[in-house]
């Protein structure tokens, strides 16, 4: 299994968020592996088919006092990738929303009180963070070494969590390693949670026979990382966890993607995968929640953790893009039977 399991030969990692878009992909990437997973979700996570992992399915209300002391006994590791999901296509959240901070800032407190008061050996904490955290730096290329200064709620939910895990790293509490994330996206096979990122939301839309609609021109660009490739750099941050720990590391291609090729392949896509008109692709207006991180251009240098894990991501774009249509239309096909 690698460093960061405590030495044990079948270790125990509780996965928080089996049933999210982002828990659901370490899940199936943690079942080929010879470890025990404890999956838990407030609902039923699916064991995945073929699992050569012993995987233990916990339904838990994590915001429940005792809770995520519960869902983490006897683990060795711990992944949180709990999101909250109040919103119904988005990820963002409105200031003074208590029931995101609950989830987003509140469960990580709850699990640092929990180890600290459990004592033993250091568990190891993997966290799903969000490159935006870094909120407007001036720089269009990030590499982890900017000063954090968020403006939305969410970023400043995910920054302040964060700073929970690394300052209970630094008082010898746990082994916290931090991983932010750029745009993710990818089907969501085994998740209960829905991708809300754009690249799906106007997959969506083509499959609907709607144009797909910009708030740009075309040319913000954004480092998009398949949601697999993602789920093995989770299990590269476990792997490597000793040398890690202690800090944030930021994920992401390295590709300056502009959005509009983007959409433009998406729809290429959904007309071959149809066989319908090609929807359009369009500019429009930006609507009254739209943030200044929306009309940003952000790539993202990995080179400090891909230097200490060796990951790098595997599926090119396109081949990506086309999973993700054929996964969406598959989803929009059942729901039409």
């Amino acid at each position: 299994m690698g460093v960061g399991t405590s030495g044990a030969r079948h270790p125990l990692i509780a996965l928080l968020g089996a049933t999210g878009f982002v828990g659901s992909a370490v899940l199936r990437e943690l079942a080929g592996r010879d470890v025990r997973i404890r999956a838990v979700a407030r609902h039923r996570a699916a064991v995945p088919a073929g699992a050569r992992a012993a995987i233990e399915v916990m339904e838990a209300d994590l915001t429940e006092p005792g809770a995520s002391a519960a869902a983490v006994e006897g683990a060795d590791v711990i992944v949180h990738a709990v999101l909250y999901s109040a919103a119904t296509s988005t990820w963002r959240v409105e200031h003074g929303d208590t029931a995101a901070e609950r989830v987003n800032v509140g469960l990580v407190r709850d699990l640092v009180t929990a180890l600290e008061q459990r004592g033993g050996p250091l568990r190891t904490v993997v966290f799903a963070g969000a490159a935006s955290q870094v909120g407007p730096c001036g720089k269009d290329v990030l590499d982890g070494s900017e000063t954090d200064a968020p403006r939305g709620e969410y970023d400043r939910q995910k920054l302040a969590a964060e700073r929970l895990l690394l300052d209970a790293d630094r008082r010898g509490v746990l082994h916290g390693v931090s991983l932010r994330l750029p745009t993710v996206f990818g089907p969501g096979h085994g998740s209960a949670a829905r991708d809300r990122g754009v690249v799906s939301a106007m997959a969506r839309r083509a499959l609907a026979g709607e144009p797909i609609t910009m708030w740009h021109d075309g040319t913000i660009r954004r480092d998009l990382l398949y949601v697999d490739d993602l789920a093995r750099a989770v299990v590269a941050a476990i792997d490597h966890a000793e040398a890690l720990a202690g800090r944030h590391w930021l994920l992401g291609t390295g590709a300056r993607t502009p959005l509009g090729p983007v959409f433009e392949q998406v729809a290429d896509l959904v007309g071959e995968r149809t066989g319908k008109e090609r929807v359009a692709v369009c500019c429009v207006a930006p609507p009254d929640h739209a943030e200044a991180g929306d009309f940003t251009s952000v790539t993202i240098d990995s080179t400090a953790f891909r230097s200490v894990t060796g990951w790098a991501p595997q599926v090119p774009l396109v081949a990506s893009l086309r999973r993700t249509v054929d996964a969406l239309a598959a989803e929009t096909d059942r729901g039409r039977r």
